[in-house]
C-alpha cells in the first residue's frame, strides 16, 4: 500500500526535475550566451573598484575632508642687506667697490596643517628660521576659511626641518590631521600634496610615492646645506610655498611633509617629504624640550675628507697605504683646536683602521656629542696621537671648497 503511494510520487519528481533542467538549458543559453569565447572558455574576472567607488571618488574624497585643515603661513621679516654704494663703478670695475648695509623689510610664506586641538600647527622648520640677519617682526596663519590668526612659533629642529607654531583661542579651529604610518607605504600608492603654492591657497597635486629613504643634501640661502636622509620620494609636484603641507594618502591620513624638490632641466617629478613616523617622533621630541633645535644630536670632528689617491699622495708626500686625507678643517671646529691641518692622513681612530670617507664619516657620526676619540695622524712625515672631544653636528654645514666649485644646486626648499 504504502509502496503503491510512493511510485507515483517518484515519476512526477523525476519528470519535473527532466522539464526543469531543459528550461534552465534555454534560458541560459538565450540570457548568457555571451558570457563565454567562441572557444567556449570562461570569462575573465576583472577588478572591481572597492566598495563601487573609484579611486578618483576617493581622491576627490581625500581632499575634501582634509584641506579645511591645511593652512597658509606669511611672516613679515625684518632684515638688513648689503648693497653696493656705487652700482655703476662695480659694473665697470668687475664688481668691486664700496658696499653699504641698509635695513630691508620682505615676506615668506609656506604651509601647514592643524597638528592638534590645541592650535599646534606643524610645518617645516625652515618656514619658521628667519633667513640670515633677519628677524621674523610677524606671524600669520591663514585657514581655508580666510581668518588670519596671530601665531607664534613653539619649537622646530632645523636637522629634522620640522617645527611647531600655535594659535591661540581660535575658535573655529579646524579639526587636526591623521597622521598615518609611513613604514607601511609601499611604492606606486597615490599621495596628494595640499599646500600654498606661490600663494595660492587650497593647491592639489596628484602622483604616487616613488621611493623610500632617499637622501638629500640641500643648499640653503646662507651658502651652507643640510643634509637630509629617510625622505620620501613622490612624483605629486611640489612647488615653492608647498613646504610643510600634508601629503596625504587616499583615506585621508598624512603619510609625510611636503619637504622640497629638485630643480634641474634634466628631472622632473621629484620631490621629498619628510615620512609621517619621523614627524610624529620629532613633534613629540619637540613638544617636550620647546625652543630652537639647530644640531643634530650626532658627534662633530669638523673636517671634510678625500679618499687617498694617487694624486693626493704626490701631492701631500704620503706613501702608505691606508688612511683617509684630510681635504679642509672648519675654523674653531673639535679638529682644529687639535691642530688636524689639512693634507694629514687619518690613519686610526679609536685603534680601529679606515680607508673610506663614508666609513669614518658613519664612525663618527655614530658618536655623541662630548664623546671623546683617539686618533692616530700622518702629518708632514710624522706621526702623531691626539685626543678629541666631538662637538654637535650643527644643522646646517658650510660647503667645501671643493663643492662650491662644483656646486650646482639642483634641490631646493620651497
Amino acid at each position: 500500500m504504502v509502496n503503491s503511494r510512493i511510485l507515483p510520487t517518484l515519476i512526477i519528481g523525476l519528470v519535473g526535475a527532466v522539464v526543469g533542467s531543459f528550461l534552465m538549458m534555454l534560458y541560459s543559453s538565450s540570457h548568457f550566451g555571451g558570457a563565454t569565447g567562441v572557444d567556449r572558455t570562461p570569462p575573465a574576472i576583472a577588478a572591481v573598484p572597492l566598495s563601487g567607488v573609484s579611486d578618483q571618488d576617493r581622491i576627490v574624497s581625500a581632499v575634501k575632508r582634509t584641506k579645511g585643515s591645511v593652512v597658509a603661513i606669511t611672516e613679515e621679516v625684518n632684515g638688513q642687506e648689503v648693497m653696493p654704494a656705487d652700482p655703476f663703478f662695480q659694473q665697470f670695475f668687475g664688481g668691486q667697490g664700496p658696499n653699504i648695509v641698509q635695513p630691508y623689510k620682505g615676506e615668506a610664506s609656506g604651509s601647514g596643517f592643524v597638528l592638534d586641538s590645541n592650535g599646534d600647527i606643524v610645518t617645516n622648520a625652515h618656514v619658521l628660521q628667519p633667513p640670515s640677519g633677519g628677524r621674523v617682526t610677524k606671524l600669520t596663519v591663514i585657514f581655508a576659511n580666510g581668518d588670519r590668526v596671530p601665531a607664534h612659533v613653539v619649537s622646530y629642529n632645523l636637522a629634522a626641518d620640522v617645527g611647531i607654531l600655535k594659535v591661540d583661542h581660535y575658535a573655529k579651529l579646524p579639526p587636526p590631521l591623521e597622521l598615518g604610518d609611513s613604514s607601511k607605504l609601499e611604492e606606486g600608492q597615490w599621495a596628494i600634496a595640499i599646500g600654498e603654492p606661490l600663494q595660492l591657497q587650497q593647491t592639489v597635486t596628484v602622483g604616487v610615492v616613488s621611493g623610500f629613504n632617499r637622501s638629500e643634501p640641500i643648499p640653503t640661502e646662507n651658502g651652507g646645506e643640510i643634509d637630509f636622509k629617510g625622505l620620501l620620494q613622490t612624483s605629486a609636484p611640489i612647488n615653492p610655498g608647498n613646504s610643510g603641507g600634508p601629503l596625504i594618502d587616499m583615506d585621508g591620513q598624512v603619510i609625510g611633509m611636503n619637504q622640497s624638490t629638485v630643480k634641474s632641466a634634466y628631472a622632473q617629478g621629484i620631490g621629498f617629504a619628510i615620512p609621517s613616523n619621523t614627524v610624529r617622533t620629532v613633534v613629540a621630541s619637540l613638544q617636550r624640550n620647546p625652543g630652537e633645535h639647530q644640531g643634530t644630536d650626532t658627534g662633530f670632528l669638523g673636517i671634510y675628507m678625500a679618499n687617498l689617491t694617487a694624486g693626493i699622495k704626490n701631492q701631500i708626500g704620503y706613501n702608505g697605504s691606508g688612511g683617509v686625507a684630510v681635504q679642509q678643517v672648519f675654523s674653531g671646529s673639535p679638529a682644529d683646536k687639535a691642530g688636524i691641518q689639512p693634507g694629514d692622513v687619518i690613519l686610526q681612530v679609536d685603534g680601529k683602521e679606515f680607508d673610506s670617507i663614508k666609513d669614518l664619516h658613519d664612525y663618527i657620526a655614530s658618536k655623541k656629542p662630548g664623546d671623546v676619540i683617539r686618533l692616530n695622524v700622518w702629518s708632514q712625515g710624522m706621526k702623531k696621537f691626539v685626543a678629541i672631544r666631538l662637538s654637535e653636528t650643527p644643522a646646517e654645514q658650510p660647503l667645501s671648497v671643493e663643492q662650491q666649485q662644483q656646486q650646482q644646486p639642483e634641490e631646493q626648499q620651497p
